[in-house]
């Protein structure tokens, strides 16, 4: 079973722009199988490098027009799969995109840090970014009716979306293979990149993190509990960010003095890499976390559903520090915000009167796995 990806469409969609089509994603999320699919649609016209491939890497070391026009040839579409491992690939980018017209090429990488970094100003205007992520809701019903994709809900929340798990039969062979994506792929690629010594305090950070999903977190206890100071914590949270396997909520405040805006709350891409570290993938039935999961789950399915309709509104959370609270908040370019509220039980609550007296101009809406469907699709 293959699942069509919408970064996919998107990708094809800009090919023959003449642009730099950077394509993002932590490992086994699918970039590779995207490119093939593109390359086999523009066979006759592709050249397909490999960038861990260390004569592709040494070739392309000599930045010279003459070079580049030469192994290109009369190709229109320059494909570079694991580009991060190719030293000054930003420069080698901008050269060729700048100097053979006509072309498009797509970069894939592991994370954002050495194709933005490296490429950063060079690229500017001339670049289209693509963030990977695991399997959306609005990906699997493309082949799912609602009452499969129901069943499969359980599973979703507890081992996630990455695309080998479809292919996996049993729970043991999912949660093993989750294990080893952490360890042997996720935690590698943040060392490689950053030279960091050891893993440890990397992988206790996480463990802290995913114990704490729906919760704001204090740098300063965090630190304190690793015993190291507070900006190094924040220096590991945002690698951790740029590798795609967390990402923060800020507190949204404008109106109250009370409203809490300084704080972070702090989840995962993936439920299933969350469950991983803390090795827990017990049945819903049997689990003391299932708010945080769905919390955690169905932002990260906002998300990839508004991407996929290009819809990119700022997200946050809403708290006052009396308790009133609203799980996302999303709010697009004219200031129109809509307030989620995820409840795994039946919806029962009410919009937190701070919040209505406040915004009163907002949409309110609680989410339940009642009437999650209209809002992962």
């Amino acid at each position: 079973m293959e699942i069509q990806r919408y970064i996919e469409r998107k990708i094809s969609a800009k090919i023959g722009k003449e642009k730099v089509l950077l394509l993002y994603g932590s490992r086994r999320t699918g970039k590779t199988t995207i490119i093939e699919n593109i390359s086999k649609l523009h066979e006759s016209d592709t050249l397909m490098l490999i960038g861990e491939d260390i004569q592709v890497s040494e070739y392309l070391q000599n930045r010279t027009v003459a070079n580049y026009r030469a192994l290109i040839g009369e190709k229109k579409l320059v494909i570079i799969d694991e580009a991060q491992a190719i030293p000054n690939i930003g420069k080698i980018l901008k050269l060729m995109i700048d100097s053979i017209k006509g072309i498009t090429i797509i970069a894939t990488g592991n994370s954002s840090l050495d194709l933005i970094n490296d490429a950063g100003e060079p690229l500017a205007g001339r670049q289209l970014e693509f963030q990977l992520l695991p399997l959306a809701q609005v990906e699997f019903s493309t082949l799912e009716n609602r009452l499969e994709s129901l069943n499969e809900l359980p599973n979703r929340l507890i081992y996630g979306g990455y695309p080998e798990l479809i292919h996996l039969q049993t729970l043991s062979e999912k949660e093993e293979y989750l294990k080893s994506l952490v360890n042997s792929y996720l935690l590698k690629d943040l060392l490689a990149l950053t030279m960091i010594k050891g893993a440890d305090v990397l992988l206790r950070l996480l463990k802290l993190l995913a114990f704490q999903v729906g919760s704001q977190v204090s740098t300063v206890e965090l630190g304190n509990s690793l015993q190291i100071n507070k900006e190094t914590v924040d220096r590991y949270l945002d690698l951790l960010s740029k590798v795609f396997i967390i990402y923060p909520l800020g507190g949204f405040s404008q109106n109250l003095k009370k409203e809490v805006s300084k704080s972070k709350k702090w989840y995962f891409y993936d439920n299933g890499i969350r469950n991983a570290l803390i090795n827990n993938f017990s049945p819903l039935t049997y689990r003391n976390d299932i708010g945080a999961l769905w919390e955690q789950w169905m932002i990260s399915e906002r998300m990839k559903l508004n991407a996929a309709n290009d819809y990119n509104p700022s997200y946050y959370f809403w708290r006052t520090y009396d308790g009133q609270e609203i799980d996302l908040l999303e709010i697009d370019s004219k200031h129109k915000m809509q307030g989620l509220e995820f409840k795994w039980g039946k919806a029962n609550s009410k919009i937190p009167v701070a919040f209505a007296k406040a915004y009163p101009d907002a949409v309110w809406n609680e989410v339940s796995k009642e009437n999650y469907f209209d809002w992962v699709v």
